[in-house]
């Protein structure tokens, strides 16, 4: 057995399934907590909490091999593309699919002990997964289609703990569809120049010479929608300078990208794990720290 060639393919696997980038993995596990916190009262229990952040990273590197394997054709006519192990010939179609097969197997496996409602709920975010990456062609903003297939754990967190996905659990994803077009707009201006080469749709590409006011109106958008679900819930001053640090993360996004430089413009969609948590952050403090000193 020739385990250089095993180690060799298994980092193939790793490059597909990006789990050497985990900014993706962080993405969609800050809303999923979000929700998990706020449907538990901040006690969702650690089994339930590790069901979704393993899932939430199986379903990712599902996604990531579907993304590849959809935009094969594309990806190697972008110079930060061009590498990647299925558009190079280093992984085959049939492994890729295999692979995503798996990947999703063991998602699906993970929520067996759950509920019917989180199961039928699951069916739906396997089919936003899967079908995301043809958005491109088509939609003229793709990221909003991304940010609905991001934060599809918010509902099943929801049905998960409550076993019902209410009115909030629905306005919280709305922010979460307002937060995925900011940070992947940052992402889209990155690679603008090889989209419109290629024909790809992208937001950064709608919005034009707009495309860094829309980006703050984004992060505007999502904010002010938290705010609302706080005051509907009762928060308190650490959920609120949770937002407001957010806020501030979102300005310093602003210096990044207002120049468009590409590399800046990269680096501000990274940095979004830090927004994600500092809403996390004050949720925590707000729903498990404040009843201590009360």
């Amino acid at each position: 057995m020739n385990w250089s060639a095993i180690r060799e393919k298994l980092d193939l696997y790793e490059r597909l399934m990006r789990l050497d980038k985990p900014i993706g993995i962080l993405l969609l596990l800050w809303p999923t907590l979000w929700a998990l916190w706020i449907a538990a009262d901040g006690q969702p229990g650690w089994l339930l909490t590790w069901i979704f952040v393993l899932g939430t990273a199986l379903m990712r590197s599902a996604g990531c091999i579907v993304n590849d394997y959809a935009d094969r054709e594309f990806d190697r006519h972008v110079e930060r593309t061009k590498d990647r192990p299925l558009t190079a010939g280093k992984v085959s179609t049939r492994e890729a699919l295999i692979l995503a097969a798996a990947v999703t197997i063991c998602a699906g496996l993970l929520i067996l002990p759950l509920n019917t409602l989180v199961w039928e709920l699951a069916v739906a975010a396997v089919f936003l997964a899967v079908s995301y990456p043809y958005t491109k062609r088509f939609l003229a903003i793709p990221q909003a289609y991304l940010g609905i297939a991001f934060g599809f754990g918010i509902p099943m967190a929801f049905a998960a703990v409550q076993n019902t996905v209410p009115a909030v659990a629905w306005l919280m994803l709305a922010a979460n569809i307002a937060w995925a077009v900011a940070y992947d707009t940052e992402y889209a201006m990155v690679d603008r120049a090889d989209d419109l080469r290629l024909g790809i749709k992208t937001s950064a590409i709608t919005f034009g010479r707009h495309d860094v006011a829309a980006v703050m109106l984004c992060y505007g958008i999502a904010l002010g929608l938290l705010a609302v679900i706080g005051e509907h819930l009762q928060y308190g001053t650490g959920f609120r300078v949770g937002l407001v640090a957010a806020a501030v993360i979102a300005v310093y996004h602003w210096t990044l990208i207002r120049k468009r430089d590409r590399d800046d413009c990269f680096e501000a969609f990274r940095h979004n794990n830090w927004f994600g948590a500092a809403i996390f952050i004050g949720l925590v403090v707000d729903l498990n720290v404040k009843p201590f000193l009360r």
